[in-house]
């Protein structure tokens, strides 16, 4: 089968642009991202952006999906190379932690950024980040409740409440680390979600090896 060579280009000048926004989103927040910029920082013409997104509000959409296709690729799909249960939660809380101290998103992250500058701003944005996120404490619940079931934490835990402390450490690790000491923002990250998990586990030698 033969591909068509401007339809691969467009490809991937459209997948380009889109880490470049989701880079520049963590830096001048999603709204002040314009196509100009990026076919500027692309050295690209602003109409063949154009053709993906026919407005700035597509490109925000476009760009928060292409964030959760990363958040996916460097912290859910390693977390779950391990063992289901409190391993696996660490290992999402460190892959997370270690997504944040590589700095592939100069600004921070784009989530916790996002969410703050959308929270009191009615419209799709909102509403997509609202989503996203409802999904990622969906998810985090779903991996405690799996601990539960394989009888590494107590069967009458609070499973939501677990699930909130742990995105908290991260979100308060996020934050920080852009403006403190960032080693002992994640460290104290760590460190929290581990006391806890110990604390919780009939058997907290599952807990005794290094970071993931």
């Amino acid at each position: 089968m033969t591909v068509d060579g401007r339809l691969a280009r467009g490809e991937r000048t459209r997948n380009a642009a889109l880490d470049a926004a989701v880079v520049l989103a963590t830096q001048a927040g999603l709204d002040g991202l314009s196509l100009a910029q990026l076919a500027d920082r692309l050295g690209v013409s602003k109409s063949g952006l154009f053709a993906h997104w026919r407005s700035k509000e597509a490109l925000q959409l476009a760009a928060i999906d292409r964030a959760v296709a990363l958040w996916q690729e460097r912290i859910v799909e390693p977390a779950l190379l391990a063992p289901r249960g409190v391993r696996r939660l660490r290992a999402l809380h460190d892959a997370r932690l270690g997504f944040y101290a590589s700095r592939v998103l100069p600004g921070g992250c784009f989530f916790a950024n996002t969410q703050f500058e959308f929270n009191a701003r009615p419209g799709p944005v909102r509403d997509r980040l609202a989503e996203t996120y409802s999904q990622w404490t969906a998810f985090l619940e779903r991996l405690v409740q799996q601990a539960v079931d394989a009888g590494e934490l107590p069967d009458d835990l609070d499973v939501p409440q677990l699930a909130y402390e742990i995105d908290a450490l991260g979100m308060g690790a996020a934050m920080q680390s852009r403006l403190l000491d960032p080693d002992a923002a994640y460290r104290y990250a760590r460190a929290g979600l581990l006391d806890r998990l110990q604390a919780l586990c009939p058997d907290p030698t599952l807990l005794t090896e290094g970071p993931s």
